[in-house]
């Protein structure tokens, strides 16, 4: 059990984070509510630390004393009866009755200095009262879990809530410089059920989407936001290269909404502005729009008046179409599988029951169905049956929202697949027309036009995506690809690193990684990073059998692509299958297995002019040939 449990209000954990970890840093042993488990009896937990610990440091806040601060109030009766209670106060408020006797240790305006003067008279009043003293450093404070305590489900089924619809936009008026960065943090679910956390993180992401639409102002994207969901808000600024950060936190029931927002200063942590919204269910949007107005107050922003055409933008005004849009969009964020991708699928496809207008839940469908086309159809046939139905589909989605940049990504995307360049480069030019781009979309065309050899442009839109969302593994991902396609192996190593830095368990980024190893000839490297990957993927078994050839194992290379010709997927994949007879110099069957590649509209063609594991056959003139059947733009 831990020496010091910390009391406190759950809408100020960002405030207390620094606290806490210079604590830990300075060796004593910290208990508060980040610890607790996904599985814990949250109650049951809270209460045997609180009566175990020899301190209960409890932080007084305009939260914590005010009327929702019931739980805080609660423990401090607690500590005071069992004579563990020190109290501090982070804001110029007086405990409440009752908890007055003691002076109250002053933390107002603390920064996280642990030269502060006043942050050393905390450390002395543990070692004196409580004989609380350094045990050696310890790592920093553990990251919160989806479980909070003194959440508790308010009532029964949840509904969903309208967000987008009529969404705020916004025209800057000039002010100083620092002010044109933010990032919105995820907001915390403080509904206590971790299954309402997509919820909470689509209000933040709808709040990300209305911001960036102010002239000038940078704001983060969502990926590199989640990163940092934990941090404190001058940590989080700090590695987002911002100067303002937006927090929050969300509790819902059947029938009431609570959603309380944070400005903070990220230069030196001080709150700038701060309000807690309790409105009837179905309120979202309103609420959305006051955070809005007051943020772009604080910045000294002109906010606009409201878009009332929002359905060109992806929006909708359906509570119940607006929840299950934000569910797909979290099972796909959460789960690349084909049991995942097609599960989120189902619920944009149930998004679009509810509001069959909807333009961002059609852009949803789009994406799900290319990428089932594109990476797990078993056929042929099945593939080109559901290329069909993303190209449909996005083009519905273009129609319905056609300022929606996604949609016009989407169809672009489907096009590019298909082999019909064009049409494909009019859509992405019109995303970019439309500004506020995201990082992954940039980085997605940027890897597509390096595809075309275009590496300096790719390059340009990829190093742009790493800009705006520093923290996504995607960006660095296709960064990494572009770089490996120009020859920049050195630099390409570093992004994939990068990428797998940031997320470990994405397998395409090791497939990445283990090719520009193969590329650059470092081939047991290679082999040993693929050897790793728990993943059924074609495109990793045929590079895995490539290496085998390379170390001059033509048994295991063979082994490897009868792996694939034995699989389900053997009449899907005949890209890979070409890749492995070019390495083995096997010509003939090499350029069959392209040609029926070209008939079966197999994507991995697409990869043609820049795949080093075709060098082998570049030069036969059936090759040049296919290549013209493709008919890449100049």
């Amino acid at each position: 059990m831990a020496n010091l449990f910390v009391s406190y209000k759950a809408e100020d954990r960002a405030r207390i984070a620094p606290l806490v970890r210079a604590l830990e840093t300075d060796g004593v042993s910290v208990w508060w509510d980040a610890h607790i488990g996904g599985g814990d009896e949250w109650r049951q937990t809270i209460l045997r630390h609180l009566e175990a610990a020899k301190c209960v440091l409890v932080v007084w806040s305009k939260r914590s004393v005010g009327p929702g601060g019931n739980f805080v109030r609660d423990e401090a009766a607690r500590a005071l009866k069992r004579k563990t209670y020190l109290p501090v106060r982070i804001d110029m408020v007086d405990p409440p009755l009752g908890f007055g006797e003691m002076q109250a240790l002053d933390l107002t305006g603390w920064k996280g200095d642990t030269s502060d003067p006043r942050y050393a008279a905390v450390l002395a009043a543990l070692a004196s009262r409580f004989r609380i003293k350094p045990e050696g450093v310890r790592p920093s404070a553990a990251q919160p879990s989806a479980i909070e305590r003194r959440k508790l489900i308010i009532g029964g089924s949840v509904l969903g809530i309208a967000i987008a619809g009529g969404g705020a936009w916004f025209a800057l008026r000039p002010t100083a410089a620092a002010s044109r960065s933010i990032a919105v943090l995820p907001f915390e679910n403080l509904s206590g059920d971790p299954n309402q956390t997509y919820f909470s993180d689509g209000i933040a992401e709808e709040l990300r989407s209305d911001l960036s639409h102010i002239p000038g102002l940078k704001v983060v994207a969502r990926t590199s936001s989640e990163v940092v969901r934990n941090a404190d808000a001058v940590t989080a600024a700090e590695k987002l290269h911002v100067n303002n950060i937006l927090t929050g936190s969300v509790r819902r029931s059947s029938q009431m909404l609570r959603i309380s927002a944070q400005l903070v200063d990220g230069k030196d942590g001080t709150e700038r502005w701060s309000d807690v919204y309790d409105r009837p269910i179905g309120d979202s949007l309103n609420i959305q729009t006051e955070i809005a107005q007051k943020v772009a107050d604080a910045l000294r922003l002109r906010i606009g008046p409201v878009d009332k055409d929002f359905r060109s933008r992806g929006g909708t005004d359906n509570p119940r179409s607006q929840d299950l849009y934000l569910r797909a969009e979290a099972t796909a964020r959460n789960d690349d599988s084909e049991a995942g991708l097609r599960a989120s699928l189902g619920l944009a496809e149930a998004a679009l029951v509810e509001d069959p207008r909807y333009g961002d839940a059609m852009v949803a469908k789009a994406v799900r169905l290319t990428q089932i086309a594109t990476t797990y159809a078993a056929k042929a046939s099945d593939a080109q049956s559901l290329a069909k139905q993303a190209e449909d589909t996005a083009q519905r989605a273009v129609a319905l929202a056609p300022l929606c940049p996604a949609a016009h990504v989407a169809l672009g995307t489907i096009y590019y697949w298909t082999f019909r360049f064009p049409p494909a480069l009019r859509e992405f030019q019109k995303f970019q027309s439309l500004g506020d781009p995201s990082g992954g979309d940039l980085a997605t065309i940027g890897w597509m036009l390096a595809l075309l050899r275009r590496f300096d442009i790719g390059l340009q839109l990829a190093d742009e995506a790493a800009a705006l969302d520093p923290l996504n593994p995607g960006v660095h991902q296709n960064r990494a690809n572009i770089l490996q396609y120009a020859g920049r192996l050195p630099e390409a190593e570093q992004a994939a690193q990068r990428a797998i830095q940031l997320s470990p368990k994405l397998w395409y980024t090791h497939l990445i990684y283990g090719m520009i190893l193969l590329q650059a000839g470092r081939l047991v490297e290679a082999q040993r990073e693929l050897s790793s990957v728990e993943h059924g993927s074609a495109s990793i078994t045929a590079t895995r059998a490539v290496i085998a050839e390379r170390l001059g194992d033509r048994s295991e290379s063979n082994r490897l692509l009868q792996e694939i010709l034995n699989s389900d997927m053997a009449n899907a994949v005949h890209y890979q299958l070409a890749q492995v007879y070019a390495q083995q110099r096997r010509t003939d069957e090499a350029i069959a297995e392209l040609d029926r590649a070209y008939e079966a509209r197999d994507p991995g063609l697409a990869q043609i002019l820049t795949d080093f594991m075709l060098d082998p056959i570049r030069n036969d003139p059936r090759f040049q040939a296919i290549i013209r059947r493709m008919n890449f733009p100049s």
